[in-house]
Parts: structure tokens; C-alpha cells; sequence
């Protein structure tokens, strides 16, 4: 069950975490599910996933009882401090289903990840054949990075840079991603029992931020624009809210 103890006023870990399944990586719950969803802004804004969509559920794994295992859908609203870039990060929204394997070991399998870029301040200066030093904006998006252990609140996650100065493979974190690794700091908070609704915050102040890849020309001055790598003074805040549904009671497909 979810903790109810006082806001220590850092943002709370959820009780659940995510667990890789035949050895493929799944972002999963933090205490219990959960569903993130970062707050959307320019150039482009999204809808996150209805806190009551379960259309991302995952397939489960060979021999899992539906009644034991339940899809989580959880968004949230991040802060990040990465180097010298300073954002709140449009909506995202995660899902994944967790439950006990025939042999009584915990599992999760990963579902989906949806995301929108987030405006960076200032933008991006360079410069095409035959042109002068432009300003052009320059927006974030989080991207998925592919391994998680919620468990022990721990994921990963790699943010791809946009800009119309920039090849779309321009990535920081595409080589190594960026690792968190989420401490809870508060209660998680039920708002409502039918359905399920489940508040919590968590934050990472010690995580690593490697440099930005593939950015053609302008690699070197992106990333001293943007203050990459950063080996200290990085920040995820973490608030986020997350349902869940067991599987025997999601509608059939």
C-alpha cells in the first residue's frame, strides 16, 4: 500500500518500480503505477493519454494470471535541471503492466511512452552557406531510454534536441542514457478509490548528464550552449499521477 506519511517538501517516490522482463528493459511504477505527465510547452503542445486510457497495455508474458496482473498508466510533470538548461517538461504519459510470474517472481513489461518537445530559453544560434548568425528556437523532447528498475527507482531516459539547425538524430544521451534514479520524499496521495487516482513526487539531484551526439556542425557549440556534460548541479522534480486496472477487468480487444 502507499505510504501516508508528512511531505518532507521533495518530491515522493511511488512504492512501485519497473522490472525487465526476459531481459528487455521496461519502465514500470514508482510505488504501486503510475502515469507522468510534464507540463506542455512551445513549440508544440500534446494531450497526454486520458488518465483512464488503457490502450497502451502491454501483451503479458507467457503463463500470467489476468486476475494478479494490472496495467498502470501514470503522467507526470518534471522539472529538469540539466547543465544550463532549465525547463518544465510537456505532459508525458507511460504505461506498463506488472504482476507475479508463474513461479511467484515479480515482473513488469513495458508499454509506451508519449511525449511533446518543450521550448529551451533562447534558442539556438548558427549559421547556413551564405547567411548570417541566425537565432532559431530550439525545443527538447524526453524519449524513452530504454532500461528501468522501479523497484528500486531507477530509469532511464535520453532527450532528443529540435531545431531546424539540427539533424534529427541530435540526442543527448543516444550512446549513454541518462540515468535516474528517483528518491520519494513524501506521501503518495489517494484522490480517489473508484477509480483508482494515486498522487506522488519524487526528484533526482545526483544524476549524470552526458554530452549531445550527432548534432552535425554544430555539436561543439550546442553543447556549450546548453552547459553538456554536466557532472553536478543537475535536478529532476517529479510530480506525477498514476491509476491502474487489473487485467481480467480491461475490455477485451
Amino acid at each position: 500500500m502507499l505510504n501516508t506519511t508528512p511531505d518532507d517538501r521533495r518530491p515522493s517516490l511511488p512504492r512501485r518500480a519497473a522490472l525487465a522482463l526476459a531481459g528487455a528493459a521496461a519502465l514500470t511504477g514508482l510505488v504501486g503505477a503510475y502515469t507522468p505527465g510534464f507540463a506542455a510547452t512551445e513549440p508544440s503542445s500534446t494531450t497526454p493519454t486520458s488518465a483512464t486510457d488503457f490502450s497502451d497495455c502491454p501483451a503479458l508474458p507467457a503463463g500470467a494470471d489476468p486476475a494478479r496482473w494490472r496495467c498502470e498508466v501514470h503522467t507526470a510533470a518534471p522539472r529538469l535541471t540539466m547543465g544550463k538548461v532549465d525547463v518544465t517538461l510537456a505532459p508525458i504519459t507511460m504505461t506498463h503492466a506488472e504482476g507475479p510470474m508463474p513461479d511467484g517472481t515479480k515482473a513488469q513489461v513495458w508499454g509506451a511512452m508519449h511525449s511533446a518537445p518543450t521550448s529551451v530559453p533562447g534558442g539556438i544560434t548558427g549559421t547556413t552557406t551564405g547567411e548570417h548568425a541566425r537565432r532559431l528556437r530550439l525545443a527538447i523532447k524526453p524519449e524513452y531510454g530504454g532500461r528501468s528498475d522501479f523497484y528500486t527507482g531507477q530509469f532511464s531516459l535520453k532527450f532528443r534536441l529540435v531545431s531546424p539547425l539540427l539533424p534529427h538524430g541530435c540526442t543527448v544521451g543516444v550512446s549513454t542514457p541518462v540515468d535516474f534514479r528517483l528518491k520519494r520524499s513524501g506521501p503518495s496521495k489517494w484522490v480517489s478509490q473508484d477509480p483508482p487516482i494515486i498522487e506522488f513526487s519524487a526528484y533526482d539531484d545526483t544524476f549524470t548528464a552526458p554530452a549531445a551526439e550527432h548534432c552535425g556542425p554544430l555539436t561543439g557549440p550546442l553543447n556549450r550552449r546548453l552547459g553538456l556534460p554536466a557532472s553536478s548541479g543537475n535536478l529532476m522534480s517529479y510530480d506525477a499521477t498514476y491509476t491502474f486496472r487489473m487485467y481480467d477487468q480491461l475490455p477485451s480487444a
